[in-house]
């Protein structure tokens, strides 16, 4: 029987977690197999800049720096491909800043 591999991603983890529960329970209403959430790593972009427009800093010898960072993170869900419960997944209502992906495994 084919999986459905649903791969959730955002900057919220609250809501993902919110949104992989909601799945988690229309698979388990209609009665398919399922695993997960399953977390994966978090992606952690960082981006580091001066703060002084000319480069030289505070006059002293001391830069000023401005520090940010985005962290991404992930959950996995795997579902029994059954059409019913892929419906009612495709159903679930996805905030905006999250990211489904679905991709059924042979």
């Amino acid at each position: 029987m084919q999986v459905a591999r649903i791969k959730l991603s955002g900057k919220d983890p609250k809501a993902l977690d919110s949104i992989s529960s909601e799945i988690v329970d229309v698979a388990k209403k209609f009665g398919v197999g399922h695993r997960g959430p399953i977390p994966l790593p978090t992606k952690i972009m960082k981006v580091t800049t001066m703060k002084p427009p000319a480069g030289d800093g505070t006059g002293h010898g001391n830069c000023t720096w401005d520090k940010w960072e985005m962290r991404v993170h992930k959950r996995l869900i795997e579902v029994q491909a059954d059409d019913r419960a892929l419906r009612q997944i495709m159903r679930v209502n996805i905030p905006q800043g999250l990211h489904v992906e679905i991709k059924l495994q042979g």
